[in-house]
């Protein structure tokens, strides 16, 4: 019985398939891996091994190329439009049967386009993909190598890169945690360096809205204003306080009251 089996098509992607499954073959072993290829022994009759294949895997891979649903059959109208065409009957027994379909979109090919599929294959539409590319081939197989062994714990239980996994799981998680510091202190440091260089120690009744501009803070609410225009006073006079950053002026008018012993 295999675990895994890889779908794809004739004259679309069969480099691609190729290379997957001998990578999942390395990882999880031969035997939990159905390639038609490799799997079926001569003399076997192919159509009995495809169908008892599918039939008991816990996984299909639809290897996906650009040219998948385009390939023409004997009769010269795509393939996929054949209801006795490999591909698509094994795409489709591995849905009936509700087991985990993974498309597999390899190069430029985009995401499944629902009004090219049969109605017994829309459900693949709507199943999550992943990507493979050649020019990113390594990290695109660890990927899905990745996913299969998350999903299919029988597979998890054999990984032969079970430790690189562990190993590289235990990386990324310190290298949040770093990620996540740093951005703690440098948020640290941003209060440090505004209350340094912004309105520093205040005493009075704060509440206003103070502005950290060149010229200093300046009090946009209620309240007393610092180290911006100040005018402030009772009957007696009035106090002017300007300044900036390098210096305050302080001016005080004094209002000159008149008094005569008549007390006008």
């Amino acid at each position: 019985m295999s675990d895994v089996f890889v779908n794809y098509r004739t004259g679309d992607e069969e480099s691609a398939a190729t290379m997957i499954a001998r990578e999942l073959a390395r990882r999880f072993g031969d035997e939990r891996i159905f390639f038609a290829s490799n799997s079926i022994d001569p003399g076997r009759r192919f159509p009995v091994e495809l169908v008892r294949a599918v039939e008991e895997c816990e996984a299909l891979l639809a290897v996906i190329g650009p040219r998948w649903a385009e390939v023409q059959g004997a009769d010269g109208r795509p393939a996929l439009e054949a209801e006795q065409d490999w591909t698509r009957r094994e795409i489709q027994t591995a849905l009936d049967r509700g087991v985990l379909v993974i498309p597999v979109l390899v190069g430029k090919a985009t995401r499944i386009d629902r009004a090219v599929l049969p109605d017994d294959l829309l459900e693949l539409a709507d199943c999550q993909y992943r990507r493979f590319d050649h020019r990113n081939a390594e990290s695109d197989l660890t990927a899905i190598g990745d996913t299969l062994a998350r999903l299919l714990p029988e597979l998890g239980a054999v990984d032969r890169d079970a430790h690189v996994v562990r190993a590289r799981a235990e990386t990324e998680s310190l290298e949040k945690s770093a990620r996540e510091t740093g951005h703690t202190r440098m948020q640290t440091r941003d209060v440090e360096q505004r209350v340094r260089g912004g309105i520093g120690n205040l005493n009075g009744d704060l509440l206003g809205t103070f502005v950290n501009e060149p010229q200093g803070p300046v009090n946009t609410g209620r309240g007393h204003q610092y180290n911006a225009p100040h005018f402030e006073g009772d009957n007696t006079g009035v106090q002017f306080t300007a300044g900036d950053n390098s210096g305050t002026v302080h001016q005080r008018f004094e209002r000159e009251r008149r008094h005569s012993d008549d007390g006008q």
